[in-house]
Parts: C-alpha cells; sequence; structure tokens
C-alpha cells in the first residue's frame, strides 16, 4: 500500500467510514467533504496522519489540507471506496450564508477565465521586457504581439457573459453570443464617450432620445445580462412547445436580453462600475498607503472567512479599464507575509517532524496558496496568523504609498513577478520583502512554539 493509500486509508476511518460522506471534492491543495454526521468526525487523529498538513470546517465542509499533487493522488484513492450520492457545490451553497454564497458565485464565474487573464498579464510583462533587453519588435510583430495581450480584455465581457450564463443554468453559447453583442464593434465604447472621446448612438424612444453605447472593457453589465438571460432563457424553455424551442427560444434569450442589456441592465451597470472603481481608487490614495496597509491587513483575514472571491470581479474591473491591478500587489505581500510566518514557527519548533510539517505547510504560500500555511500553523498558534497579517500591513503600506501595481491577475508571490517586469519589479521585490520581514521577525522574536 502507498502513501496515499494509506491516507485515504486513513481518512476514511477517522471521518465516521466511507458512509458518513455525502459528497467529495478537492481544489489545488484541499481535500474538501460534505459530511452527514460532524460528530463522527476524529479532527486531532486526521491532524496527526502523516500528511496531513490541516484540516477545518468552512461553507460547510469539512478541508483537509494535503498540499499539491498529493491532494489528487489520496482523492483518487478515496473515489474507488466512496459512492458520491450528490454535489459538493449543491450541499456546500445549502449551507452558506448570504455573503459567502455571493462571493462563491463570483469565484464559480470568474474562475474559469482567470486563466486567460493570467497569460495575457504574462504576455504584457513579457512584450515590456524586451526593450529594455534591448530588442525592437518590427511593426508586423508589434501587431501580432498585440493580438496575444489585447484580445482577452477585449472581449472580456463575452467571456464574462458566457461563464455566468453557464453558471445560472443557461445556454453557454448563447451567454457567449450576448457579451459579443455588448463589444460589438459598431458600437462606441462607453469608457471613450465617459471621456468624450467618442459619441453615443442616439435612439429616439416614445419620444424620449436614449443613448446606446457598446460596454468594451466593462465586466458588471455583462455578468449582470449573464444572469438576465440565464433566467430568461430558463423561463421560456418552460412555456415554449419543445417543436419550435430551437428556434424561438435563442431567438427571444437573445433578443429580449440584449434590448435589456443596451437600454436598461448596460447603462445601471456601467455606472456603478464607475463609481465602484473610483471609490477603490480613492481609497488606495488615502496618503501615507493607509488604504493599502489596510487591504494588506484584512486580506488573508477575508480568505478565512471564504468571501475573497468578491475581489475578482473588482481585479478583471481594474485590469480591463486601467490596464494595471494595484490589488495584486498588496495581496501579494500579505500571502507571502502568511508563508514567512509559518517559516517562523518551523525555525523555533524543536520536534524534526513537526518543523518539517511546518516548513513542507509555509512553501506553497510563496507560490501565492496560503491555506495550508494559514490553517495548517498559524491559526493553531493565533500569534503567528496576527503577525502575518502585520506583515500584511507593512507591505500594502509600501504598495500604496509608490503606487504599485501588476499586469495582470490570478499569479501572486513569486510566479507573480512576472506580472511586474515591465511596470516596477524592485518595487514589487521590496514590497514582497517587506512582508515577509515583517511577519518572520515578529513571530521569530514573540512566538514561543511552547505556549
Amino acid at each position: 500500500m502507498n502513501k496515499e493509500q494509506k491516507v485515504a486509508q486513513q481518512i476514511l476511518e477517522h471521518i465516521g467510514g466511507k458512509e458518513n460522506i455525502k459528497s467529495m471534492e478537492h481544489c489545488a491543495t484541499r481535500l474538501r467533504l460534505i459530511v452527514k454526521d460532524k460528530e463522527l468526525i476524529n479532527e486531532e487523529a486526521i491532524e496527526n496522519i502523516d500528511g496531513v498538513k490541516g484540516q477545518f470546517f468552512s461553507a460547510a465542509q469539512y478541508q483537509i489540507i494535503l498540499g499539491t499533487g498529493f491532494v489528487n493522488k489520496v482523492f483518487a484513492a478515496m473515489s474507488g471506496n466512496v459512492e458520491i450520492s450528490s454535489s459538493v457545490k449543491e450541499d456546500a451553497y445549502s449551507n452558506m450564508t448570504i455573503p459567502q454564497k455571493i462571493s462563491r458565485t463570483l469565484g464559480d464565474i470568474f474562475v474559469p477565465i482567470i486563466p486567460v487573464l493570467v497569460a495575457t498579464g504574462l504576455f504584457m510583462g513579457l512584450r515590456g521586457v524586451l526593450p529594455s533587453l534591448g530588442i525592437e519588435m518590427s511593426p508586423t510583430l508589434e501587431t501580432l504581439s498585440k493580438v496575444l495581450t489585447d484580445t482577452a480584455f477585449a472581449f472580456l465581457p463575452a467571456l464574462v457573459a458566457w461563464s455566468t450564463m453557464k453558471k445560472f443554468g443557461g445556454t453557454p453559447v448563447v451567454g457567449l453570443v450576448l457579451g459579443l453583442m455588448l463589444v460589438a464593434p459598431q458600437l462606441p465604447n462607453a469608457w471613450d464617450v465617459a471621456s468624450g472621446a467618442a459619441k453615443p448612438i442616439t435612439v429616439s424612444l416614445f419620444g424620449m432620445a436614449i443613448s446606446i453605447v457598446g460596454y468594451q472593457n466593462s465586466v458588471l453589465p455583462a455578468l449582470a445580462i449573464g444572469i438576465i438571460g440565464a433566467k430568461i432563457e430558463k423561463a421560456l424553455r418552460k412555456v415554449i412547445p419543445d417543436i419550435i424551442d430551437l428556434i424561438v427560444t435563442p431567438f427571444l434569450t437573445l433578443f429580449i436580453s440584449i434590448i435589456l442589456g443596451l437600454f436598461v441592465i448596460g447603462p445601471l451597470m456601467h455606472t456603478s462600475e464607475i463609481y465602484i472603481l473610483e471609490a477603490f481608487k480613492m481609497f488606495l490614495a488615502i496618503p501615507f498607503g493607509i488604504g493599502g496597509a489596510i487591504i494588506g491587513a484584512t486580506h488573508q483575514l477575508i480568505v478565512v472567512s471564504g468571501v475573497h472571491h468578491i475581489f475578482n470581479a473588482l481585479e478583471a474591473e481594474l485590469i480591463a479599464t486601467t490596464g494595471l491591478n494595484p490589488f495584486n500587489a498588496i495581496i501579494s505581500g500579505a500571502i507571502v507575509s502568511q508563508g514567512a510566518a509559518a517559516m517562523a514557527v518551523a525555525a523555533r519548533t524543536k520536534d524534526k517532524k513537526k518543523r518539517s510539517l511546518y516548513f513542507s505547510s509555509a512553501v506553497p504560500a510563496f507560490l501565492g496558496i496560503t491555506e495550508a500555511a494559514i490553517f495548517g500553523v498559524n491559526l493553531r498558534f493565533i500569534k503567528p496568523f496576527i503577525f502575518g497579517l502585520a506583515g500584511g500591513a507593512a507591505a500594502g503600506m509600501f504598495a500604496g504609498i509608490i503606487n504599485l501595481a501588476g499586469t495582470g491577475m490570478g499569479v501572486t508571490a513569486v510566479p507573480g513577478i512576472l506580472l511586474y517586469l515591465n511596470t516596477n519589479l524592485v518595487g514589487y521585490l521590496v514590497c514582497c520583502a517587506i512582508g515577509i520581514a515583517v511577519s518572520f521577525l515578529l513571530t521569530y522574536i514573540f512566538f514561543n512554539p511552547k505556549e
């Protein structure tokens, strides 16, 4: 029996047997279980399984931290013994608070499109660093490079509407077309209209002059129209006869949705996102980097609460409208700070087995994944977590003072370096170094493993 099989067997033994598992899935580092009876779980025994880095309950899920790669193997080993009778997401949603449901919904919408936004940000970073290396691109190569860097954000509303339509039970390709309609080249860009660089299309309706614009580089209009479109389609399918459903339902869904999108939803959502972006910029502009310090100090607290996915929409909006993402810089400092705090705990721990476990839990934080460090180490002892938050505040303050920003989203910490190659790489490294130094030193000096 190999290691993953042993771990899987022990988890099943201490979780109340396979009969106690209602549904099961895994993410990058954690095994996520919905159990029938929490009282049957022996948390202390699971905590002491060799290979388990921590365990906790969050959003009605029992989550066991196993680490990247290993979690896949344990999940595969357990899958052969467990009959999954229902959906983990459905079970988890039913037990979430409203903020958690909103956050998870936004996560389900934006997580599928983050890989292309990450790739685009990396392309921007690589293209920007070429001139500093003395490499000049020909006009043709410059144009082709823009295909790599501009396409995802030029058609971002189409991606958002597609993912939203899919999430809310509509036909994804209908959502894709709705999103493309919002960015049709015949429509003037809403941001250009707002700045006076373009004029809107004016339509007279019931004696009123209504301005129509496109929503290139916008997120909220596409998000709203995806939700509305899915609701309309599902309602139509209940009344349209099956024999004409294939023709009539998509036609009416597109027609009704785009009318609402251009005349009602779009203007309201676009106005809302303008206010949201301005409010965020004003917050970051608070003197002495105080805004950045607040975000840096609270971000990992929000991660613990499970509602951090709500920021995905903000990051996408920032990049689409400004080309830069200051939020990424701040949270990168907060993320490595938790890893450094866990490293300090490991350095102060004399027990070789525990020290090895703490070090292995800290490493993923420097790749942008903090759950193992937070739940496996820092929150166990409280003080290291608080010192990690202090490091995040210091790093966030520095990022706010120098207006540090990356060119993408979805990658942080060490991999995030690529997002700063053509903006402020030195500033990014200093920002992360500040977070690491503050949290490590505070933890090493003021934390006693014997407490």
